[in-house]
């Protein structure tokens, strides 16, 4: 069950070789140089999947709960490949619980360029369209607080 104020982490889904392992063997990878403000710790992880996966294409629908996590290079995460151009790389390994079909799906009625999304569970919960996310209201009239806004109170009340 996502509650109101659990962290959201839609990440883009676009090859199938990665969701193949996400749906066996539990894990998504993330590159550390491009992870959001505040990975590893969300709660839930997201996929919005992109036009390789045909008629789902530019949805979110599915969602897991993220059970912990690791730091490790590209090439221990995938051995199969150590030659690769970013086998030295590091990656968050996400292990994420079962997958949860999200429905309705959360679509983007337009081509949206998107890497990752942090949201909120109340927004997650109602969002129909991707740009729901972003809203600045929760469908309880609550002012939605985004993990950016909470560090920026925080520094300019001198806390650095």
């Amino acid at each position: 069950m996502i509650f109101p104020d659990d962290r959201i982490l839609v990440a883009v889904m676009n090859n199938k070789k990665d969701w193949q392992r996400v749906q066996d063997e539990g894990w998504y990878r993330l590159p550390v140089k491009h992870a959001p403000q505040g990975t590893p710790h969300f709660d839930y992880l997201a996929f919005y999947f992109t036009s390789v996966f045909g008629s789902d294409k530019w949805a979110v629908h599915y969602y897991a709960r993220i059970e912990g996590h690791e730091l490790l290079t590209r090439r221990d995460l995938i051995p199969s490949e150590p030659a690769h151009k970013r086998a030295a790389d590091w990656y968050y390994k996400l292990q994420v619980g079962p997958l949860q079909h999200k429905l309705p799906p959360i679509v983007s009625h337009n081509w949206r360029r998107i890497s990752f999304l942090v949201s909120t569970g109340d927004r997650f919960e109602a969002a129909e369209e991707i740009r729901d996310l972003y809203l600045d209201q929760s469908p309880a009239g609550h002012p939605f607080v985004t993990l950016k806004e909470q560090q920026n109170e925080f520094l300019n009340r001198g806390h650095k």
